[in-house]
């Protein structure tokens, strides 16, 4: 019985994820005709990738960890329970928990590192000072992180220019973007195998861009903000780890996006909270199976 469990909480993954694969406009016309109403026009920007991405991994997550916990003996719905569901559960949860330990150990490297640059001051906020040529700005570290400019961020742009990068760093902080993208990005790893997991990912970093974009946008002239972001995105650093930074590596369309946006005025993209718990709650609905073990 653990062997359907876990094969049905792949097979809803899955199914999930084709959904949301399918085209808008299909999506309308399916719903139009089962008579339901129609979901992409009430969901936020936010909520569409962020509900798509989330909620499968979790579902496989607690799955396997109430598979774990019924063990191997007794029945479940009249069904004996055996050891292949239950090694599959053991081997993708010991999987998950190698991945976690692997960006934990990875992210505290970085962040050690971090602490060895020289420390400066910019507009009244603390900065580690990277000795490097390359445009770049980022929050680095977990809940408490930490802002590192580059030498050639100093050099190159104005004062202006400059007030506008922190101020998007800023925005990074103030929503603890470093924090809950590490998160994120863990169950990314966990998940890989699922489709368009690589897609959702680059949709949610947008969405945390655009928002950071907007929450500076609000203090310095956005044209302003336009400017500086074409000028870094020019110059990125690569392999930049578990950080926020104002010229993540993006498409040129992506890019389009970011400037439209602040030209255009956009309102910023907010994640709901009540959506948050729902597709938690959700999310935690297989542990409702140890009850139908015996």
């Amino acid at each position: 019985m653990h062997i359907t469990l876990m094969l049905l909480a792949i097979g809803i993954a899955c199914t999930l994820r084709i959904i949301q694969a399918t085209p808008p406009s299909v999506r309308q016309k399916l719903t139009a005709e089962a008579r339901l109403p129609a979901l992409d026009s009430l969901l936020t920007p936010w909520q569409r990738p962020l509900t798509a991405f989330l909620l499968p991994p979790l579902l496989l997550v607690t799955t396997a960890t109430a598979v774990l916990c019924m063990g191997t003996q007794g029945h479940m719905l009249g069904l004996p329970v055996g050891w292949v569901g239950y090694s599959l559960a053991i081997g993708f949860l010991g999987l998950a928990g190698g991945l976690l330990l692997k960006s934990l150990l990875q992210g505290w490297r970085s962040v050690r590192q971090l602490r060895s640059y020289p420390q400066i001051e910019l507009n009244g906020l603390k900065a580690r000072l990277l000795d490097s040529p390359s445009l770049f700005a980022a929050q680095v570290g977990f809940w408490h992180p930490e802002l590192v400019v580059s030498q050639g961020l100093l050099n190159t742009l104005s004062s202006e220019q400059l007030i506008a990068v922190l101020t998007h760093e800023q925005a990074h902080r103030h929503h603890r973007d470093t924090f809950w993208f590490f998160w994120l990005g863990w169950l990314r790893q966990i998940t890989a195998w699922l489709p368009r997991t690589g897609t959702l990912w680059q949709e949610l970093l947008l969405l945390r861009e655009l928002r950071a974009d907007r929450w500076a946008a609000q203090a310095v002239d956005p044209l302003l903000l336009a400017e500086s972001l074409l000028l870094v995105v020019q110059h990125p650093l690569e392999n930049a780890d578990y950080c926020a930074a104002f010229g993540h590596a993006t498409s040129i369309d992506r890019l389009e996006e970011r400037v439209d946006a602040l030209l255009d005025d956009a309102p910023s993209p907010q994640i709901s909270q009540p959506l948050v718990w729902f597709v938690l709650l959700l999310g935690l609905t297989p542990l409702l199976t140890m009850l139908f073990h015996t």
